[in-house]
């Protein structure tokens, strides 16, 4: 708390009004700021892995919305899911067999469980007791059919169920229903319960042979669930006093989508059937990634601040990137001589390879006169090559902010700068493909901190080919330039690859800036912390910018590795020739 408190003081010093947003929990970075003090495992931080999972293994597409579990002190909450989303706690802890990242991820399979196999039953003329019970069967059916389709599944939902002993409740004193239930849902999952009860057995097997025969769904689950309710009725189950030790579920919902209610309540909530099946068109790209924004005035960071969304940038027609190329064929043939002498000739020799291209006769003969002495051979007896000289990865990030739609001064064609970055990008990346490096080019733009786009234009492994001359074909303006999280974002993968040298080469035409923020330095110094935490990775930034007044922040940024191109008209020729320089 003191450091959340520190932290609202030192960066809304100035300013009141944010300050009182921030300490009634109104702000963005206030509930993000007091989560990162928390124990256990975030749901922030592992949502993206969530999002992932819910897709790729079930086909599944719905947003996560965390609720609080700090002031739970009348009664505890449970997951649930409704027309809104997913509700799962903002925190869990690690359990004995299973950590908390898998907590969620059985909870997220049990709902989508629910949501693929259980079938709304009306509840009003149901008892508590009836109810809980249908429950419970209900809940085993979905968690065996789970089981079906993922087998390991068993092993961590046997690790977050409990297992209450026969002898744990006293049914002359104590309401025993939870306990009894808790015990048959055990011995539902788990084939080596150990249980003596000769009725629990009977609905077990019945439990297996309903399975067993294809039909079940819930209403034969809630059959089943009558006919418990009537077997083991007591009079005790009356009694104020329950017994809850040993009973709570903790990754199951609430299942509050398995009733209906002809007269809705207001502890009711009706459930959207349609919803329930049909994924959100809306979230079929990746989840956002979450980064943070340097502050400058505070020289804080503001945790998770911004949130990029990436994908693949839509393509067009190939021809229209072969067009510019051939439009500059007589810069393409300079550029080639030039290239030709960058190109690595050297093959260094690499001995000592239990696998490689050719024998190592050097070695070969010591290992067979070894193996002919009875001594132990040396295996390596191979040898391999590697081309000297170059080993170098490059990410070339490109600003499209609207301002790039801008007509270039003095073309009498009514070329705009977009268009002409196209040419010089076609003539960069053609140009590295003749060298051989490894290339990724990706463009960002951005519309307030909710809204970073990241579009891949060419993977490091994609050939320079059509489907990434579409891809370039295709680019668009818009937007504003919020470059800290894309330079961030490239980064991430830049850092990733394996390489001597690696190189960001960022083509803008303007500040950084954005709509949502008021003071110009803010999102500069952003900028520039972006910088030195990729020099810090070992990542060799430069800027090549297309802004005349670029001098008067351009160095704040980048420090000196930056170039100004004043005519653009000129960019086709100075980019290829600035990497060079750079490789060299």
């Amino acid at each position: 708390m003191r450091n959340w408190v520190n932290y609202g003081v030192r960066n809304y010093l100035q300013h009141p009004e944010r300050q009182k947003d921030f300490f009634s929990l109104q702000s963005a970075d206030s509930p993000a700021v007091m989560q990162r003090e928390r124990h256990g495992t975030l749901l922030v931080d592992v949502e993206r892995k969530l999002v992932l999972y819910l897709r790729g293994l079930w086909q599944d597409s719905e947003v996560l919305v965390p609720y609080s579990t700090a002031f739970a002190t009348l009664r505890k909450p449970q997951p649930y899911y409704d027309s809104l989303g997913m509700r799962l706690p903002d925190v869990l802890d690690d359990l004995p067999g299973a950590r908390a990242l898998d907590r969620y991820r059985a909870t997220l399979a049990h709902m989508v469980g629910h949501r693929r196999w259980s079938t709304p039953q009306i509840a009003d003329n149901w008892s508590p007791f009836q109810r809980l019970a249908v429950e419970f069967f209900e809940d085993a059916r979905i968690d065996t059919l789970l089981i079906q389709t993922y087998p390991g599944l068993r092993a961590l939902f046997l690790a977050l169920h409990p297992k209450p002993t026969e002898e744990a409740c006293d049914p002359e004193t104590t309401s025993c229903l939870r306990h009894r239930l808790t015990m048959l849902l055990r011995a539902l999952l788990d084939p080596e319960h150990g249980y003596r009860n000769p009725v629990l057995k009977d609905f077990v097997e019945r439990f297996q042979a309903e399975l067993a025969g294809g039909n079940a769904d819930t209403a034969s689950m809630a059959r089943l669930a009558l006919d418990y309710v009537t077997t083991t009725r007591r009079q005790s189950d009356q009694f104020a006093k329950m017994h809850f030790a040993d009973t709570e579920i903790n990754y199951r919902d609430d299942n509050r989508g398995l009733w209906r209610f002809i007269e809705a309540g207001d502890e009711e909530e009706s459930f959207d059937e349609e919803h329930r099946t049909a994924p959100d068109p809306e979230a079929q790209g990746l989840p956002p990634r979450h980064y943070p924004e340097w502050d400058y005035q505070s020289q804080s960071y503001r945790p998770d601040w911004v949130s990029l969304y990436e994908g693949l940038h839509a393509s067009a027609s190939p021809a229209t990137i072969d067009q510019l190329l051939l439009k500059h064929a007589a810069l393409a043939r300079r550029l080639k001589r030039l290239l030709d002498l960058l190109k690595p000739q050297d093959k260094v020799r690499i001995r000592y390879q239990e696998e490689g291209s050719e024998l190592d006769l050097d070695v070969a003969l010591r290992s067979w006169i070894d193996f002919k002495s009875s001594s132990p051979p040396d295996p390596r007896i191979n040898m391999s090559h590697r081309t000297a000289g170059r080993d170098i990865a490059v990410t070339l990030l490109l600003d499209l902010s609207e301002s790039l739609n801008a007509p270039v001064k003095g073309s009498s064609d009514g070329q705009t700068v977009l268009q002409l970055s196209q040419e010089a990008v076609s003539l960069l990346a053609w140009s590295i493909e003749q060298i051989g490096d490894p290339l990724a080019i990706a463009g960002f733009n951005s519309n307030t901190r909710h809204a970073v786009r990241y579009q891949h234009i060419k993977g490091f492994s994609e050939p320079w080919g059509d489907t990434v001359k579409g891809r370039l074909a295709a680019l668009q303006a818009g937007y504003s330039t919020r470059m800290g999280a894309a330079l961030r974002h490239a980064g991430h993968y830049l850092a990733a690859r394996q390489a001597d040298k690696k190189l960001m080469l960022v083509l803008t035409d303007g500040r950084p800036s954005d709509i949502d923020v008021q003071d110009e330095r803010l999102l500069i110094e952003d900028a520039r912390q972006a910088v030195n935490e990729l020099d810090r990775n070992g990542i060799f930034t430069y800027c090549i910018s297309l802004d005349p007044q670029a001098d008067a922040y351009v160095a704040d940024i980048f420090g000196r590795q930056y170039t100004v191109i004043d005519h653009i008209a000129k960019l086709p020729e100075r980019l290829p020739e600035l990497f060079i320089a750079l490789t060299r």
